[in-house]
């Protein structure tokens, strides 16, 4: 072969690989496969990220607390009734002075005392007379439960002095400082649920992550030995706490 064509080949394939359309053409053909390597490593982590976030547990925590209230409401519901409304008037105006000395013997000032709501009714007997019955209610209220506790073991000292309780009378004890213990106790019931997730996650040869999702339930009050209360039943100021939080981990 002469010297010549061999030199016109070489011009031929330098010609080629300098020709602007052939360098964009395999400029675009490079970028493709990387796209494409890129791609497919991406769709595949994808994939397994996606398969890692389907592993996961929901379960429940609890967290208990017992506390005593810290205010005590006792509603008093008394009445009289007589042939005149004078003479009514009279009898609960007497009851009222009972309550009141009943009280003050008992420690409790003045001002834990007070009047919320009075009314009138009558009553038509067959004779053709006419009943009046005057209801009257007075309402204690003190922060001192060691004491409250005693008026109410000593109740039927006003039956004693004639005055007749009606239904609706009773001690209401009242927890107010459920917004000092929340932090602690959602912290709590949140550790429970990880103890739990933590017994499934080494059933199945798993670990725990971190949480995906979580749900505080409400806050409940009851009486911690289970009366609340009511007609006949007196309200105890010993209270439990309970809130029961959802939580989702991540499994590893």
């Amino acid at each position: 072969m002469k010297r010549t064509d061999l030199v016109g080949k070489e011009t031929k394939a330098s010609g080629f690989w300098h020709d602007p359309t052939t360098r964009r053409w395999f400029g675009t053909a490079t970028i493709a496969a990387i796209g494409l390597v890129a791609g497919g490593y991406l769709l595949g982590n994808g994939l397994l990220r996606a398969k890692e976030a389907e592993r996961a547990v929901t379960v429940r925590g609890l967290a208990e607390r017992d506390v005593t209230a810290d205010l005590a409401t006792w509603t008093i519901s008394y009445s009289a009734t007589a042939d005149t409304l004078a003479a009514a008037q009279e009898k609960v105006r007497a009851d009222t002075r009972s309550i009141e000395a009943f009280f003050a013997e008992l420690g409790f000032p003045a001002t834990a005392l007070q009047p919320t709501g009075a009314n009138v009714s009558t009553t038509s007997v067959l004779d053709g007379s006419t009943h009046y019955t005057v209801r009257q209610r007075l309402a204690l209220r003190t922060s001192d439960i060691d004491r409250a506790q005693r008026a109410v073991a000593r109740q039927f000292d006003l039956v004693n002095r004639e005055v007749f309780l009606e239904e609706g009378s009773g001690m209401a004890y009242t927890f107010t400082k459920l917004n000092d213990i929340k932090p602690a106790m959602v912290a709590e019931a949140t550790r429970d649920a990880r103890a739990a997730a933590e017994q499934f996650a080494n059933d199945s040869g798993a670990g725990v992550g971190a949480i995906r999702d979580a749900t505080q339930g409400y806050f409940t009050i009851e009486a911690r030995d289970g009366e609340s209360g009511g007609w006949g039943v007196s309200d105890s100021p010993y209270k439990k706490v309970r809130v029961v939080t959802t939580v989702a981990f991540s499994l590893t």
